[in-house]
């Protein structure tokens, strides 16, 4: 799920800005000591509080776009630069953990990271059974959706390091803890991390399972528990032959959105309303064909 963003006005921001480069030549490191929000601009203050503190910025749905996902505590990043705002510091980097392309880089704020000029060990990473994977997804069901949500329960340190003043809307007051997730984060969190957080990475995980010119019902019968279906924006979770899990963005904010359990015949006939069964997924091809592929990824 890739951001389209104002780049203009990223430019005039980033202008505004202290970049320090790291000096020498040599790599320098930073490691996520917390959950850590991370942006793809370094406008954090902008963001969280704006120009009287209190003001979250959001788009007409309610969503952070600037957020592209929440690193672990553990997760390495590489420091590319940092970034100097009055008393906020920021660093540029780069991680193993998100290894998409970027226009305009990714952020971490300081407080969330401990800098090191050795390299660390990689996150640790241990995927949990099939069963326990399907009871995490389920325990998530409800919970909202927030665009770059991996960590259901948010980020509290957000609202102590990023102070509003006053009493927040309790509204507000979630989306400003990142409280909630999207679509791929509902698995990656489920899965402790293991899983790319990106859709379209999504979409080549594990192996095709072959479904091109199926039915319903035909399609049904091949699933099992932890399949993938999905093509780039959206993936929905298989539990069982009846049901899915998924995070969905509602039209309005707070409106049928977030993780919902849903039928798996429904869910087919949905996507199949819009989208083509693929072995291969093709974004749109000649004819403006949409399709969806499912994917076998724990085996």
């Amino acid at each position: 799920m890739k951001r389209c963003f104002l780049a203009a006005a990223a430019a005039v921001f980033v202008l505004m800005m202290t970049f320090v480069a790291r000096a020498g030549g040599a790599k320098h490191y930073a490691v996520a000591v917390l959950p850590a929000p991370v942006l793809n601009t370094p406008d954090f203050p902008g963001i969280f509080g704006g120009r009287d503190g209190s003001t979250l910025r959001t788009d007409r749905q309610g969503q952070i776009r600037e957020l592209e996902f929440i690193a672990l505590p553990g997760t390495v990043f590489v420091v590319h630069e940092t970034v100097r705002n009055g008393a906020s510091v920021v660093h540029r980097v780069t991680t193993d953990d998100y290894p998409y392309p970027s226009a305009t880089g990714y952020f971490v704020d300081d407080r969330f990271v401990r800098l090191t000029d050795e390299e660390p060990p990689p996150r640790s990473r241990s995927l949990p059974s099939r069963d326990e994977i399907i009871v995490r997804l389920l325990a998530a069901r409800g919970s909202r959706y927030v665009w770059g949500g991996n960590v259901r329960a948010g980020v509290p340190a957000m609202v102590n390091f990023f102070h509003p003043p006053g009493r927040l809307p309790a509204e507000t007051n979630r989306r400003w803890r990142l409280q909630g997730l999207d679509c791929s984060g509902l698995l990656y969190e489920a899965t402790n991390g293991v899983t790319p957080r990106n859709t379209s990475a999504l979409t080549g995980f594990g192996r095709g399972v072959p479904i091109a010119g199926l039915s319903v019902e035909a399609i049904r019968r091949r699933l099992e528990p932890l399949d993938l279906i999905v093509w780039k924006g959206h993936v929905i979770i298989v539990l069982d032959r009846e049901r899915t899990i998924e995070s969905r963005l509602g039209p309005v904010p707070g409106v049928r959105d977030g993780v919902v359990v849903r039928p798996l015949g429904e869910v087919l006939a949905e996507v199949m309303k819009g989208r083509t069964p693929s072995d291969r997924f093709r974004d749109a091809d000649g004819q403006g064909e949409k399709t969806f592929v499912v994917r076998r990824w724990y085996e």
